[in-house]
């Protein structure tokens, strides 16, 4: 009863770390507090971008090829496309992160990916098709500055799952799309309006006001850093670190804070965030790992005190050849990579192999949508899987568990692929269970990924995370062209297998640090 009692209320009150100011809890259901807001509004960023990023991929199979006389080759360049801006905006926002913060790049990425989206309507040509998509492409960096912002605010035991969290609530916005456009569609045709009219309208009635508002809400409610302004992330590091190594007393009185009385810190609008000591056993209880004698070394490692440094020629070469920097990247090209493949082709590929008269373009997008819903609590559970396994074997232990997901994704993927290579067996049952069993591993990978993320060049979170990003939507292009080239989709699922449980059984091998 206590321990359940505990964990509600670690999910309403923030418990922060003196070494770093820092959340050690998980404040979900609050917004009284600024880790609250901010974890909120960064998942939320990235998940208005799917509504404009993936909004071709519902209406593609039968509306806009309808209407834009596409070939399948050229609804498979327009997919390629769409992931190619946002892998090269993803390396761009790393390092703008690292130097003005995650809030501000937040925001202006969101206004960018806005213009493109109004301007949808105005398509009448297949290369007017890639032009706007790839500018649309713009909003998936959002994807950076949102692991970049919960990284900033939360401790490292809870870093995984607050990742993963808002990396999934976001992603789930991919199946939303699904969902919001196919109706707003089906329902301006109700009303009278013609094809050609009803697909184009959809983007101006849904993804542009919700930008720019969550844009303008990013702005007003958001904060830059635990420490208030971004450009005063420097001191309170070291202010910190230094007041409480010098007093290792604090580990048996007050080795977090709670948000009420004693600290007050400033913030960009004026306003005050104030922290009070509480009793250290918080910590001790959410990490059973931990206790009195030893969280004084938790609490002073390098991942603690570790501050985003404007990136330099020597940094960008340092981070470039250090094995931990490809670790989590070449994985997360092989799953989300993987998983953006899958949101930019589902539908398309159901639309291909089961079309009838009773399943279409709705039914096709419908059950895709389910691949990006299942973020919900897929990617969740691998950040929480993560953080969980981290009190026990360390950063090894997230290793393993996510080059060990990628390999059980390929073989999943290659036995889908193995199915639909008979067209004789072919159930649309069978097709849905498996592609969901994959799907949960596909997305817990991708959760431990962002859970390990964070202990690889720390000093470097934004260009880190920039990179990882990039990596992911280089897999989601990589895939994008073998479901374009593959003559069926079989073929396509049985190859990208092979590819992710080749590339995941090699990274195995990399040496990571132990805590």
């Amino acid at each position: 009863m206590q321990t359940t009692t505990r964990r509600y209320t670690s999910l309403r009150n923030a418990e922060i770390n003196p070494v770093n100011l820092k959340c050690s809890t998980l404040p979900i259901f609050a917004l009284d507090n600024q880790y609250s807001r901010n974890f909120h509004l960064a998942w939320l960023g990235f998940f208005v971008a799917f509504l404009s990023w993936f909004a071709f991929s519902p209406l593609i199979p039968d509306a806009i090829t309808t209407d834009l006389k596409l070939t399948p080759a050229q609804i498979g360049n327009s997919n390629i496309i769409s992931l190619c801006s946002t892998l090269v905006v993803r390396i761009i926002a790393g390092p703008l992160v690292d130097r003005y913060g995650p809030r501000k790049v937040m925001a202006g990425l969101l206004v960018l990916g806005a213009i493109p989206s109004g301007l949808a309507g105005t398509i009448s040509t297949v290369n007017g098709l890639y032009i706007i998509r790839f500018f649309i492409g713009i909003l998936g960096g959002t994807f950076v500055t949102c692991q970049a912002w919960t990284t900033i605010f939360f401790d490292k035991n809870v870093v995984g799952q607050a990742n993963a969290l808002a990396g999934g609530w976001g992603n789930s916005g991919g199946g939303f799309t699904f969902l919001i456009m196919i109706a707003l569609y089906n329902s301006l045709l109700t009303d009278g309006m013609s094809s050609h009219i009803a697909w184009r309208a959809s983007f101006a009635i849904v993804p542009v006001p919700v930008l720019l508002s969550v844009a303008a809400a990013v702005l007003i409610f958001g904060t830059d850093h635990p420490a208030g302004r971004w450009s005063d992330r420097h001191k309170v590091a070291q202010k910190e670190f230094s007041s409480f190594a010098m007093d290792n007393s604090n580990i048996h009185d007050s080795t977090l804070y709670s948000e009420q009385n004693v600290i007050k810190n400033k913030r960009d609008d004026g306003a005050q965030d104030t922290i009070t000591p509480v009793d250290n056993q918080s910590l001790v209880l959410s990490s059973p790992a931990l206790s009195p004698l030893n969280l004084f070394c938790y609490a002073v490692s390098g991942l603690d005190v570790a501050v985003n440094q404007p990136l330099t020629w020597d940094i960008a070469y340092e981070i470039m050849v250090n094995p931990l920097t490809w670790l989590p990247s070449l994985a997360y090209m092989t799953t989300f990579g993987f998983e953006l493949a899958m949101d930019a082709t589902l539908a398309n590929v159901l639309y291909t192999l089961l079309r009838t008269p009773s399943f279409g373009q709705t039914e096709a997008g419908y059950i895709a949508g389910i691949y990006g819903f299942l973020n919900l609590f897929t990617r969740p559970l691998g950040g929480y899987l993560g953080d969980k396994i981290y009190f026990k074997f360390g950063v090894p232990g997230k290793k393993f568990l996510m080059v060990g997901f990628g390999v059980i994704q390929g073989l999943l993927s290659l036995g889908l692929g193995l199915y639909l290579s008979n067209p004789q067996d072919r159930s649309l049952s069978v097709i849905i269970t498996l592609f969901v069993i994959l799907a949960l591993f596909n997305q817990a990978a991708n959760g431990v990924n962002f859970s390990l993320v964070p202990h690889c060049n720390p000093n470097s979170n934004g260009f880190m995370s920039g990179i990882v990003g990039a990596m992911g939507n280089l897999g989601g292009v990589l895939f994008a062209i073998i479901f374009r080239f593959e003559a069926t989709a079989g073929t396509a699922f049985w190859v990208s297998g092979v590819v992710a449980i080749a590339v995941n059984a090699v990274l195995a091998c990399v040496r990571v640090p132990s805590a």
